[in-house]
């Protein structure tokens, strides 16, 4: 299937705008969910073929170690048709607080020989609230077939010294539905986002959301909802030790490296495009976070690790550098369907 996709349907796809292939494949996994017992039947094949053992990791048990990174199920739609497809996890999002409607197209680009893709996608999404209702007509985090995170990210509109406000918002709407969450403050595609990276704007975040998280949670049947901080690759090795401490400080459950860079290596130096870059040419510097982030630690802060990852291979590098679990995106849209699998397939030994 894997060549096959490659072979047959890519090059159909990829003669359409990256969005509307996007929105298309979408519209494929919202088509199989509606087939009753369809999905369970192919979940349950895929995880037997990639050999997958389940890894415990923040309270949650993962049937793999192999997720879908936030940016392809933006509005909590699809999940259940990627678990078939074999993912041990699906991040939704980027969600903010208030409905927005992204940056203006176009916006997303294929770079297929160097299988890289550059965005400035803009946390396009119809907010919070929606996708909190949706989740809650799904069985419970701990009762799905697969852990289900949610992304949140600043709304564009919120200025920067209203931010926690604006992820307290979203905070309160998802926690109760999200088997973890992940909080955003690395997208280089809303204004002054980055910002909130810096020590002081980040310990003041996230000991805002630590200190809801629980309260909020009382009366529902967890104790406290799992959070992660994602960060950028471009951050100095004296920047991540400042946020390694605060994530130590206020205990926080892991970290997610990395999101999408700005550097423009090689040939992307003559691209003409704003937005991050994603896919092979971030392999290296993402493996080299998580790597520097393992040995600071001790190995004792859990990693998902995202970014250049295109095949088993990749996906083993990220584990041997010390991520606990890895995620994909943009090699999905080059590999296909079968992806999945061969990832797991290569680090179900790990």
């Amino acid at each position: 299937m894997g060549s096959s996709y490659e072979k047959l349907l890519r090059p159909i796809l990829f003669r359409l705008n990256p969005e509307k292939a996007h929105e298309l494949s979408v519209l494929g996994l919202r088509a199989l969910q509606m087939v009753p017992g369809l999905t369970g039947v192919l979940r349950a094949a895929t995880q037997r073929k990639a050999g997958s053992r389940p890894i415990e990791v923040f309270g949650i048990t993962f049937p793999n170690r192999v997720g879908l990174a936030a940016g392809y199920d933006k509005e909590a739609v699809c999940w259940r048709g990627l678990s078939a497809l074999g993912f041990g996890h699906v991040e939704i999002g980027t969600l903010t607080f208030r409905p927005q409607p992204g940056n203006p197209r176009p916006r997303l680009f294929r770079f297929p020989e160097e299988l890289a893709i550059l965005n400035r996608m803009g946390f396009n999404n119809q907010g919070a609230e929606k996708a909190a209702a949706r989740l809650a007509k799904a069985p419970p985090p701990g009762a799905r077939p697969i852990p289900i995170g949610v992304n949140i990210g600043k709304s564009k509109v919120a200025p920067l010294e209203e931010a926690i406000e604006d992820y307290l918002g979203s905070f309160r709407l998802l926690a109760r539905q999200a088997d973890y969450l992940a909080i955003n403050v690395s997208s280089p595609n809303t204004p002054d986002l980055r910002k909130l990276q810096e020590a002081s704007r980040l310990r003041e975040l996230l000991g805002a959301l630590v200190e809801v998280n629980g309260a909020d949670l009382a009366g529902h049947g967890r104790p406290r909802c799992p959070l992660l901080v994602k960060i950028a690759p471009d951050l100095t090795f004296r920047e991540i030790d400042g946020i390694l401490g605060i994530i130590d400080e206020l205990k926080l459950d892991g970290i997610i490296a990395t999101n999408t860079t700005l550097a423009r290596p090689g040939r992307f130096a003559e691209v003409d495009e704003v937005g991050g870059l994603s896919g092979a040419p971030l392999n290296r510097m993402a493996t080299r976070v998580i790597r520097y982030i393992s040995r600071a630690t001790d190995g004792r802060l859990p990693i998902i690790g995202v970014g250049g990852v295109v095949d088993g291979v990749t996906a083993a590098e990220k584990v041997d550098a010390g991520a606990t679990v890895v995620q994909v995106y943009s090699g999905m849209i080059y590999r296909g369907p079968c992806l999945p699998v061969e990832m797991a397939r290569a680090v179900a030994a790990k």
